[in-house]
This record gives structure tokens, C-alpha cells and sequence, in this order.
């Protein structure tokens, strides 16, 4: 079963693990998430974040003293960039 995006993505469309990872406090401000904010600014460019997010949790993962954390964020990245493109194969197919 294919998960969707709405207009406005929000971190509750993702399985939730640790709150550091998935939905950290500190990135959430007046209820608005900073990955919405994020998207809603980079536009096709979101993508390219996402990929460079993923990139450097999987770089750090072994210096930073938390790796299983770091590649849980990785992880994170990862879903969120899948469901984007999934997004965007069913708009183009149907």
C-alpha cells in the first residue's frame, strides 16, 4: 500500500520511532513543521535537500557517537524522498 502526500506533507505521514529522529520539538514551531517549511520554499529543489540530508547522516554516522540515531535520520530522509518520487510517478501515470 503506496502512502500519499498531501499538498502540504506532514511529519505525522511518517511511522514514528524516536522523537529525535522523526519529530524532534525543536523543529516545529507555531505548528508548523520545518521540513513543510523547507518544501514549501525549495520547491523541485526539496528533493536535492532530502538527498543531501541522507547523504550526510550516512557520512557521520560512525564519528558522531550516536550511529544507530544518525542512521535512523538517514533512514527518515530516505522514506520521505521515496514517498516524494512515488508522489510524483502517480501524478504523471494517473
Amino acid at each position: 500500500m503506496k502512502r500519499r502526500m498531501t499538498e502540504e506533507a506532514s511529519i505525522e505521514d511518517f511511522p514514528p520511532s524516536f522523537d529525535a529522529v522523526n519529530s524532534p520539538s525543536h523543529y516545529n514551531t507555531s505548528g508548523i513543521e520545518c521540513l513543510d517549511a523547507i518544501q514549501a520554499a525549495t520547491d523541485d529543489g526539496y528533493q536535492y535537500y532530502l538527498q543531501g540530508n541522507i547523504i550526510k547522516y550516512l557520512w557521520r554516522y560512525r564519528y558522531k557517537g550516536k550511529p544507530v540515531e544518525d542512521l535512523q535520520k538517514a533512514r527518515f530522509y530516505l522514506d520521505r524522498l521515496i514517498l516524494v518520487l512515488e508522489n510524483e510517478q502517480d501524478k504523471d501515470t494517473g
